[in-house]
């Protein structure tokens, strides 16, 4: 049976006990601190440590999760028995009760600090989709791209959290037919929906993370919009990969859910042919039934599929460090654009305008071939949870605003 929580209205709206997942509040004038949602309430995991109901390692009284998130495995599932059994057990209610917040009195924030940022290019669908808009001479995959999750490096110091407006980006760009490029705001400005995970516990220099230790690593994941320009990264990645036109914002949802939150979606993944080389082959399934839907001023424009994702978050982070480069707390590592088969899974609009040759109309007969100043994009998802209930992973949102 799902486990039910005494929260009026958890289990509505999928932050119920079964997902739990931590972020960063503050209320007007008070300092930040660790908070899990539950239902439509943030329950304050600073002052239940000072109340002694959690154990006080001063995890929980930061303006950041990465000092938990450092603790590790054992201190993670501690923590989360612990809350569920708070949450749960109707004798603990008078003296947790207190300290439940409503969610619209609070402002959400970043959820932890990024030490280094990758972003992958994994959906089959978007990487045959992108070369064929972009008309690349030959077959649609390069030959490494089934053999190993193809990444880019981002920056970290533009992560921003949820709601950070998106001021359009300017650069170098050249349309087709121009001899030389001209400067100026970019013209397609466009957004990734993708799926990202954050690192806790760190590795050693020159040691990989093998696939089997996912979970030993890994706090838990969050939603991510990587905006992109795609004219200014089209002119720059001659030959080298994306930097001016990905560098100037990437969004993420405020809620980080735990790995162990989404163990009930996690799916057998697309076949992988050929077979991956030994440092990425998974004992156990790896892909997750993530629903994503993608909204343009409040409309429906795309729900991509992330079960159809071909390469895995384990063997993401597993190629990420089979150089030996180490990890560290908060780095992050995105899918890339999540893809499917039909047009309506689509998670960009390079891809729903088909590099704007084929404008994508909304609901209420608007159309984009790709986003105007004053657009505001939401990504959220859901997948399924314990005993048939469902799990979110909350939202991230942006509005773009004029170059400045």
């Amino acid at each position: 049976m799902t486990t039910v929580s005494w929260v009026e209205g958890s289990q509505d709206g999928g932050f119920g006990v079964e997902n739990l997942p931590y972020g960063i509040f503050a209320r007007p004038g008070e300092l930040p601190r660790v908070g899990v949602a539950i239902g439509d309430l943030v329950l304050d995991l600073a002052e239940l440590s000072a109340a002694g109901l959690v154990e006080d390692r001063r995890y929980f009284a930061s303006g950041s999760l990465n000092a938990f998130m450092v603790a590790g495995r054992p201190a993670w599932q501690a923590n989360r028995e612990r809350l569920t059994e708070l949450l749960t057990d109707e004798s603990h209610r008078a003296r947790v009760e207190p300290h439940l917040i409503p969610v619209a009195e609070v402002g959400l924030l970043r959820p932890f600090e990024v030490a280094d940022y990758a972003d992958f290019f994994s959906s089959e669908y978007h990487a045959v989709n992108a070369a064929r808009i972009f008309k690349l001479r030959g077959e649609p995959l390069k030959p490494n791209w089934k053999r190993m999750p193809v990444a880019y490096h981002g920056r970290s110091g533009t992560v921003y959290p949820s709601g950070t407006p998106i001021i359009r980006p300017s650069g170098q760009r050249r349309a087709a037919g121009e001899a030389e490029p001209s400067y100026g705001p970019s013209l397609r400005l466009d957004f990734e929906a993708e799926v990202g995970f954050v690192a806790g516990v760190p590795s050693k220099a020159g040691r990989g993370v093998p696939t089997g230790a996912f979970r030993d690593h890994v706090f838990g994941f969050v939603l991510v919009n990587d905006w992109s320009a795609r004219d200014l990264q089209m002119w720059e990645s001659q030959p080298l990969g994306p930097f001016l036109g990905k560098s100037f914002a990437t969004s993420i949802s405020p809620w980080v859910v735990p790995v162990a939150a989404l163990e009930p979606a996690r799916v057998a993944p697309p076949v992988q042919d050929p077979a991956p080389l030994p440092y990425l082959r998974c004992d156990e399934p790896w892909g997750l039934d993530l629903h994503l839907e993608v909204l343009i001023n409040g409309q429906v424009a795309a729900r991509p599929p992330f079960a159809s994702m071909y390469w895995t978050p384990p063997q993401q982070l597993a190629h990420a460090t089979v150089n030996g480069a180490p990890l560290r707390t908060g780095d992050l590592f995105a899918s890339g654009t999540v893809s499917g088969p039909e047009r309506d899974q689509r998670g960009c609009m390079l891809e729903l305008s088909w590099g704007g040759e084929e404008p994508l109309e909304l609901d209420d007969g608007t159309k984009r071939t790709y986003l105007e100043d004053g657009d505001t994009v939401t990504i959220r998802a859901q997948a399924p949870g314990a005993s048939g209930s469902r799990i979110t992973m909350g939202e991230v949102t942006g509005t773009v605003h004029p170059a400045l």
